[in-house]
């Protein structure tokens, strides 16, 4: 069993998406960024572009995040965007 992050996607609508993955790939305003389980600690800003999250069953959701942060601690990812889209 791969081990898993806890994922939580929030725009200024609401909730967006909450589970487990066991892969995130962000687009940050500096380039693409991949989080594993046991990431470092990380805050960063993101830019305009894709958002994907790979559950343990190999299965994807993809979004498109428009700006905002993601922040990683303690195995959980969570990502505050300003707009989102499913993509």
């Amino acid at each position: 069993m791969e081990r898993e992050l806890h994922c939580e996607i929030l725009s200024p609508d609401g909730s967006v998406w909450s589970g487990e993955a066991v892969m995130v790939v962000a687009t940050a305003v500096d380039g693409q960024l991949g989080i594993l389980f046991n990431h470092a600690p990380l805050v960063t800003a993101l830019g305009d572009g894709p958002l994907r999250l790979k559950s343990a069953d190999g299965s994807e959701r993809k979004y498109v995040a428009h700006g905002g942060f993601l922040e990683v601690f303690r195995n959980r990812v969570t990502v505050l965007t300003d707009k989102i889209e499913e993509g």
